[in-house]
């Protein structure tokens, strides 16, 4: 018996039969691929959706004179919304009126209600 047929009956031996001994290796393979996807889901696509949630929520409730601050680093009040043009217009400045026309979604977050010199630090 050559030095190759004793590999491949070795292998055969070990292997359980070919498509048997990929099955029972895969069969104990799902519990782990499950528990991946468990910790995968929890760590990452269920605290995404909840921030997702949360920040529409919070869009949903903006209202003229809240404090804002833009995702570019604007802060303003807001003068303005148009919720069916997905508009919001933003007052930056009190001594000359600057208006600023944004879209909804641009708005980082909500500091207040209210003019106010100085934003809330939430």
């Amino acid at each position: 018996m050559t030095l190759v047929s004793r590999a491949v009956l070795f292998a055969q031996e070990a292997g359980g039969g070919g498509e048997a001994g990929l099955m029972d290796g895969l069969l104990n393979m799902l519990p782990m691929f499950i528990a991946i996807f468990a910790l995968f889901y929890f760590l990452l696509i269920r605290p995404q959706r909840r921030e997702q949630a949360r920040r529409q929520e919070m869009l949903g409730a903006v209202k003229k004179n809240d404090r804002v601050l833009t995702s570019g680093g604007i802060y303003g009040v807001v003068a303005n919304v148009n919720r069916d043009a997905d508009e919001v217009t933003v007052k930056v400045d009190e001594a000359t009126n600057t208006k600023l026309r944004l879209t909804l979604s641009s708005i980082a977050r909500v500091l207040g209600d209210g003019p106010s010199g100085q934003p809330d630090n939430k």
